[in-house]
């Protein structure tokens, strides 16, 4: 954030000097800002590709998640051993 704000500074002033400024001035402004957009497009570039990153990553943790609730699921599911007869006998019954 701070990369972008000072970014955003250097834009603001290049702006005010080719304002105030001359050819020369204008020029060297006009460099400065393709220079300063370079550098906010490979942030941003790199700000995504971490983003991106992370997002698998949270995605692979949920899908762990996800697993192990199943078979927890599944394990609290099933009759208890003890019950099994029981059901079984009152199954014969219907």
């Amino acid at each position: 954030m701070k990369k972008v704000i000072a970014l955003s500074t250097l834009l603001a002033l290049s702006a005010l000097g080719m304002a105030c400024g001359g050819e020369t001035a204008n020029n060297t402004a006009n460099t400065t800002n393709r220079m300063a957009n370079a550098a906010n497009t490979v942030a941003n570039a790199a700000a995504n590709a971490a983003n991106t990153v992370a997002n698998a990553a949270a995605n692979a943790a949920n899908a762990v998640a996800n697993a192990a609730n199943a078979t927890a699921n599944t394990a609290a599911n099933k009759p208890a051993a003890g019950n099994t007869a029981n059901a079984n006998a009152n199954a014969n019954h219907k």
